[in-house]
C-alpha cells in the first residue's frame, strides 16, 4: 500500500517513559515530511499543550497538523486554520459546574495558552497543567466566566468518586455528551460524537486521500476508532490488550522506537 499519512497519538506512543521523543524518531518524522508524507499529532490533549512537540518536529515548515481535544479540533500548523472542530452545546457549562460543585470534583476548561479552573485547583488539575506544560487560572464564577466556545470540560478527583459521576453524567445527558474517563481520576466531558476517526477522515476529504492512505498508531482506548479506521492501523508493545486487539501490526514499546520501527518498515521499506 503506498500509505501518504502517519498519524501518531502522543502520550504512550510518540513520546517514552520521560516524555521525550527520542532523537532517531524525530529524524525519521524529519525525513518523511521532506519525502512528502503528511503526518498528524493526534492527542486528547488541549492544542496549547501539542504545540511543542509539534514545533520539535517542524510540522509548521511542512504545512502538517494537529489533532486535539481528542478529535474535537485540528489545525493546519502553517496557517493555524482550523479545518474542523466541534463545542459543547449552548447552556452546558452552567449545568457541569453545578454537577461538579455539588459532588465535590474539580471542573477546567482551556482557554488560549492557560487552564482555567472553575474550583479549587487540586492535584489532579496540577498533572494535567504539568503534562501540557501550560499554567492554571482559578475563575470566581465558571459558570458566567466561561462564556465562549469550549472543545471540552475536564472534571478531576477520586477514582471511585469520578467512577460513580461518570455513570450519573451519562444517564443525565443521554447522548447529548461524550461522557468518559481518560484516566481514572480525569473525566471527559466532550461534544457528542467525537473521536479521533471521524476527524481524520474530515481532514482525509480535504487532502484528497482515503482512509487506505493513512497509518494510525496509538496505544489507549480512545486511539482504537482510529487505528480500525486506517488503512494500517499500529498499536504500540505497551498499549492496553483493547487497543491491541483492534489493530493490524503490533510494533515495539514507546521506549524501545516503536514509531521508528513503524517508518522503517511501511513508509521507508527498509526493514
Amino acid at each position: 500500500m503506498d500509505y501518504q499519512m502517519l498519524v501518531l497519538d502522543i502520550d504512550g506512543t510518540l513520546t517514552n517513559s520521560k516524555k521525550e521523543i527520542t532523537r532517531e524518531t524525530k529524524e525519521a518524522i524529519l525525513d518523511i515530511q521532506k519525502k512528502g508524507y503528511k503526518v498528524v499529532l493526534a492527542s486528547g490533549r488541549p492544542t496549547p499543550g501539542i504545540e511543542a512537540i509539534a514545533e520539535q518536529l517542524e510540522l509548521e515548515r511542512y504545512g502538517n497538523y494537529i489533532l486535539s481535544f481528542n478529535g474535537a479540533k485540528i489545525i493546519n500548523c502553517a496557517t493555524k486554520e482550523v479545518i474542523y472542530q466541534k463545542v459543547l452545546p449552548d447552556g452546558v457549562i452552567p449545568l457541569l459546574y453545578e454537577e461538579a460543585v455539588q459532588n465535590g470534583v474539580g471542573i477546567i476548561t482551556y482557554e488560549g495558552e492557560s487552564i482555567i479552573a472553575g474550583t479549587p485547583i487540586d492535584s489532579y488539575m496540577e498533572i494535567e497543567s504539568r503534562i501540557n506544560g501550560i499554567p492554571i487560572r482559578e475563575v470566581n464564577n465558571f459558570a458566567e466566566y466561561v462564556n465562549f466556545d469550549v472543545n471540552k470540560c475536564l472534571m478531576t478527583g477520586e477514582p471511585e468518586h469520578l467512577e460513580r459521576l461518570e455513570k450519573k453524567l451519562k444517564d443525565k445527558f443521554n447522548g447529548a455528551l461524550s461522557i468518559y474517563r481518560s484516566e481514572p481520576f480525569f473525566l471527559e466531558i466532550m461534544p457528542s460524537n467525537v473521536d479521533k476517526a471521524q476527524t481524520l477522515l474530515k481532514l482525509l476529504s480535504a487532502l484528497g486521500l482515503t482512509s487506505e492512505q493513512m497509518i494510525c498508531c496509538g496505544d489507549g482506548f480512545n486511539d482504537i476508532s482510529m487505528i480500525e479506521c486506517a488503512g494500517l492501523g499500529v498499536a504500540m508493545e505497551n498499549a492496553q490488550d483493547l487497543v491491541k486487539a483492534a489493530c493490524d501490526y503490533i510494533t515495539l514499546s514507546n521506549d524501545n522506537n516503536g514509531i521508528l520501527h513503524v517508518i522503517h518498515k511501511f513508509i521507508l521499506k527498509d526493514i
